[in-house]
């Protein structure tokens, strides 16, 4: 199967377990595997035969900027519903990384990795 993958797509949100992490917010992460076939879009040239991925970077930004979970988890399995929706994707692969969780002594990230299909 053929995919796209859409990488680095930031945004602030208001997504965690404590109750600053919902009112202050933090940044976040997203990368994307959108599996679709290629080959119409391949042979045509024309965006019609394929997946338009701006549709995906754009929901990715409006939930990051909306959404307002206890769980990372939530939030990556929300995103991974809504890009199936768009026309084309059979399934999704979505890593979600909080880049500055609030853990004492902690300067790395958590990722979530999951994958979803139709």
């Amino acid at each position: 199967m053929d995919s796209i993958k859409v990488t680095g797509i930031r945004g602030y949100g208001y997504t965690g377990l404590l109750p600053e992490e919902r009112t202050l917010g933090q940044w976040f992460e997203v990368d994307l595997v959108l599996w679709v076939d290629l080959q119409p879009s391949g042979k045509s040239d024309n965006l019609d035969d394929t997946v338009d991925y701006r549709q995906a970077i754009s929901i990715v930004k409006h939930l990051l900027k909306t959404a307002k979970f206890a769980l990372v988890e939530k939030l990556a399995d929300v995103i991974a519903e809504d890009v199936l929706k768009i026309k084309f994707i059979n399934k999704v692969r979505v890593k979600l990384s909080k880049l500055s969780p609030p853990i004492p002594d902690f300067e790395g990230r958590i990722t979530i990795d999951i994958t979803r299909s139709l």
